[in-house]
C-alpha cells in the first residue's frame, strides 16, 4: 500500500505547489483526503459527476485533476455537489488538483507537452501572469497550414475541435507562442505582438481575440480547452504510477470545447 501523504508531498515538491501563485478557486494540492493509502490513481481534466463515476468503475482511489473541486467557487453542498462528495467519501477517493503549477512545469506541463506533440521545440517563456510565465514560445519554419493540420489531428484525438483565424496562402510560422486552456486574451495577444510572434496556439479565447489577432497580423490556432489540457494530468499520473508502483488510468470526459 502506498501512503497518500507520501505521494501528495512528492507531487507538491515536484510542482512547486506552495510557491506558484494561482487563482483562489484553484486551491492546488490535496483537496480531499482519503483513509491514507492509494491503490490506483486516475487522471482527469475536470471535476465532474461523470468523471467520478468512471473513477469508481476503474477502482481508483486517488484522482489527479487540472480543474479541481472548487473551480466554480463557493456553492452549497446540495444536489449534484452533494452526490459527488458522497460518492468520493463512500469510495475512499482522495482528490489532488494542480492548475498553473502543472500548466507551466518544464517536464510534465501542458504547454511543453503540447508543443512537442505538435512538433515544436520550445526555447523561451510566454504568457506572463501573476509574476510567472505559464506558456512557452519558440522558433520554427513550417507552413502555418501544416501546423493547423497537426493541431486539428491532435484535438480530434482528445475530444475537441480546432479552428484558426484566417491565413493567407503561403503563410509560414517562424515565431510561435503557446498558452493552453483559456490562453487567448488581449494580454497574450499584445505580448505575442511585442515578441514578434506570428502564430499563437491556445485552447480557447473570447470572440474578440480572433478579431484582434487579425488586426495584429497574428494567426491564432484554437485547439480546444479540454484537449490542450489532457496531457499534463496524464503525464503526472503516469509518472507517479511509475515512481510509486501504482497502477493508473486516464479518465476521458471531453467537453467539446
Amino acid at each position: 500500500m502506498t501512503s497518500t501523504q507520501e505521494v501528495v508531498s512528492y507531487l507538491d515538491d515536484l510542482l512547486e505547489t506552495s510557491t506558484i501563485p494561482d487563482y483562489s478557486n484553484a486551491l492546488n494540492g490535496l483537496q480531499l483526503a482519503n483513509s491514507g493509502s492509494i491503490t490506483k490513481a486516475a487522471a482527469c481534466v475536470d471535476f465532474s459527476s461523470r468523471a467520478i463515476e468512471q473513477v469508481v468503475e476503474e477502482g481508483a482511489n486517488f484522482l489527479i485533476l487540472h480543474h479541481g473541486m472548487f473551480w466554480t467557487g463557493l456553492r452549497p453542498i446540495t444536489g449534484a455537489a452533494y452526490k459527488r462528495l458522497k460518492t468520493l467519501l463512500e469510495n475512499d477517493v482522495a482528490v489532488y488538483s494542480s492548475h498553473l503549477p502543472l500548466d507551466r512545469h518544464p517536464v510534465f506541463g501542458n504547454n511543453v507537452l503540447l508543443s512537442r506533440e505538435l512538433g515544436l521545440d520550445p526555447s523561451g517563456e510566454f504568457a506572463w501572469a501573476k509574476g510567472i510565465a505559464i506558456g512557452v514560445r519558440g522558433e520554427s519554419d513550417i507552413p502555418t497550414s501544416d501546423l493547423i493540420a497537426r493541431a486539428q489531428q491532435f484535438s480530434a484525438l482528445h475530444g475537441g475541435g480546432t479552428i484558426a483565424t484566417p491565413i493567407e496562402n503561403g503563410r509560414r510560422t517562424r515565431q510561435w507562442a503557446m498558452c493552453t486552456g483559456a490562453g487567448a486574451s488581449s494580454e497574450t495577444l499584445q505580448e505575442a505582438a511585442t515578441l514578434g510572434v506570428d502564430t499563437l496556439i491556445v485552447g480557447e479565447g473570447p470572440h474578440h481575440t480572433a478579431v484582434e489577432a487579425g488586426e495584429l497580423g497574428i494567426t491564432v490556432i484554437y485547439a480546444g480547452h479540454y484537449a490542450t489540457e489532457t496531457l499534463g494530468v496524464r503525464a503526472l499520473a503516469e509518472h507517479a504510477g511509475e515512481k510509486f508502483g501504482i497502477p493508473w488510468t486516464m479518465i476521458h470526459a471531453p467537453t467539446g470545447l
